[in-house]
């Protein structure tokens, strides 16, 4: 049985950085910045209290009739009562013989052409640590995304106002950058076990450090790009955060609305209509929020049973990135045409390259992850270079502009075939104008 040690990291994560949350806020307080505890206090409690409802949900605690337990989600401490109760599962495994075990099958990877399927035997410790890690697989995903990442950015733009910063407050940035880097990293595992469910997948070192310094180049050069861009031009930064999360809630949705299918009813038997329709609106807000910052490796799909896109499409991944690699580009140019004086001593020209060769560096260590590191990239119909080149190729054919016909050989004119008549009257029109050459000629 495996230690569940995802468990433990994504418990001290988001205790630590609440905890720093409310300390920093209280230091505002006592500054008299009103707005930034506020906003600070916001992005804390938020996420809080969906993760508490995620794990409710995914544990099914309200058909279950668990009050001491809801009463412990309603205190904000569901996490710690969670983590408590994996590790009693873990260290009291095997003690007792269990009476009933499940039987499941998963392939192992082909090895030259050919996939053996093998069998294991699940005891019910090891099922309800398998859900446990994956109750906090999503509340981590959803801490990192609804409520760090919008943190980290505010941290940053009022380190970039105030031009100062404190070690409380590089603290908990660096905690918030954890928190993100992780939950992206959860969201890759978690979209790699949906996808290949039946196989039996074991993800290398390797992996997870490219999946880490790629996720973390990413985020870091999209919080920063958008901080800068904030900073210079306030009135536009609404518009421009609203286009993209907008844009990305509705996707999933026209898509649905394009299939014509009917309206989802097996995510949950207790659930009604409306409470369905609100679950379904909390996944797209939470894969608007993932794309804000970053790919969501999981793609929803609201007309599939299990809701998400188990076929792996490399040109919308390779569109998501150009697209986003142009966006950083053209807001990183309107801070430089619009920077004020609070970046007199920045080397505009500097920052702005470090933070285009930050995002490329990021795009390639994905590609290195896809190419060498994915613990299924036997199981790929194509790899994602393929993609790219012929992504690129398409967009080459379109930008390239229609080359102008020229005429190596001069066309032979020749008078055209006139009657005696036309021939007459030309003659008389070039008798009464007389020859210029003679006239300048007199004239000299």
């Amino acid at each position: 049985m495996k230690f569940p040690g995802s468990v433990l990291v994504s418990l001290v994560l988001f205790v630590a950085e609440t905890a720093a949350a409310l300390c920093l806020s209280g230091a505002y307080r006592a500054a008299g910045d009103r707005m930034w505890q506020w906003l600070t206090l916001l992005f804390a409690l938020l996420p809080c209290a969906l993760v508490q409802l995620s794990l409710v949900f995914i544990h099914r605690d309200v058909s279950r009739d668990r009050p001491l337990v809801l009463l412990l989600h309603l205190l904000q401490l569901g996490p710690l009562v969670r983590c408590v109760e994996v590790f009693y599962i873990y260290f009291h495994a095997g003690r007792v013989e269990e009476p009933y075990v499940s039987i499941t099958k998963k392939r192992q990877m082909p090895k030259d052409g050919y996939s053996e399927e093998i069998e294991k035997e699940v005891g019910q410790a090891e099922g309800k640590l398998c859900t446990h890690r994956s109750a906090f697989s999503r509340a981590s995903v959803i801490q990192a995304f609804l409520g760090s990442a919008p943190q980290l950015t505010l941290q940053l733009y009022i380190c970039v106002l105030q031009q100062e910063i404190t070690a409380a407050r590089s603290v908990f940035m660096v905690l918030s950058l954890l928190s993100i880097v992780y939950g992206a990293l959860r969201c890759n595992i978690l979209a790699i076990k949906i996808k290949y469910d039946d196989y039996d997948i074991s993800v290398k070192p390797a992996a997870y450090l490219c999946i880490f310094m790629w996720r973390s180049l990413e985020i870091a050069t999209r919080v920063t790009v958008l901080v800068l861009f904030s900073s210079v031009l306030q009135i536009w930064t609404l518009p421009v955060v609203l286009v993209n999360f907008f844009s990305f809630f509705f996707y999933p949705w026209i898509l649905f609305w394009q299939s014509k299918s009917p309206f989802p009813e097996n995510i949950e038997k207790a659930l009604s209509r409306v409470g369905t329709t609100i679950v379904l609106c909390l996944l797209t807000f939470l894969y608007a929020g993932i794309n804000m910052f970053c790919w969501s490796a999981v793609q929803v799909k609201l007309n599939d049973p299990d809701l998400i896109n188990k076929s792996q499409n490399w040109y919308r991944l390779t569109v998501y990135y150009m697209l986003r690699f142009i966006e950083n580009a053209f807001l990183l140019l309107m801070w430089y045409i619009y920077k004020t004086d609070i970046y007199l001593y920045v080397c505009a020209p500097l920052l702005v390259l470090q933070l285009l060769i930050g995002y490329c560096m990021a795009v390639l260590f994905m590609l290195v992850f896809y190419q060498f590191c994915h613990p299924c990239k036997k199981l790929f119909s194509s790899s994602i270079s393929e993609a790219f080149l012929s992504c690129f190729k398409f967009l080459c054919f379109i930008c390239k502009a229609p080359r102008p016909t020229v005429l190596t050989n001069k066309a032979e004119v020749k008078p055209p075939e006139n009657t005696d008549d036309t021939w007459s009257s030309s003659k008389t029109i070039d008798s009464q104008k007389g020859n210029p050459y003679q006239s300048v000629s007199s004239n000299a």
